[in-house]
């Protein structure tokens, strides 16, 4: 089966964004979160979460200006999804 390069989209839920970003590095994939609409909330939820991506050496990115995650333009959000073997939409 081999390791697979896996790219999250959080858009509309982020928390269970995380969730399933977390989970799927058990499998030994690479992935990729990407935040993307909305700024993240801090609530109990998301920190709780984000704690989880840090364990799992997961740095999220972001298409939203001034968060302080990196940031993603169109064209990196193209090359990422273009590079990915799949995309997860959540």
């Amino acid at each position: 089966m081999g390791t697979k390069q896996l790219v999250v989209l959080a858009r509309r839920n982020h928390a269970e964004a995380m969730r399933v970003a977390a989970g799927l590095t058990i499998a030994g994939h690479g992935v990729r979160l990407i935040f993307m609409h909305l700024p993240v909330a801090e609530t109990a939820e998301n920190i709780e979460q984000a704690e989880t991506l840090e364990l799992c050496d997961i740095e999220p990115e972001t298409t939203v200006r001034g968060e302080d995650l990196p940031y993603l333009d169109s064209a990196a959000l193209s090359m990422a999804l273009l590079h990915a073997d799949s995309v997860i939409n959540l």
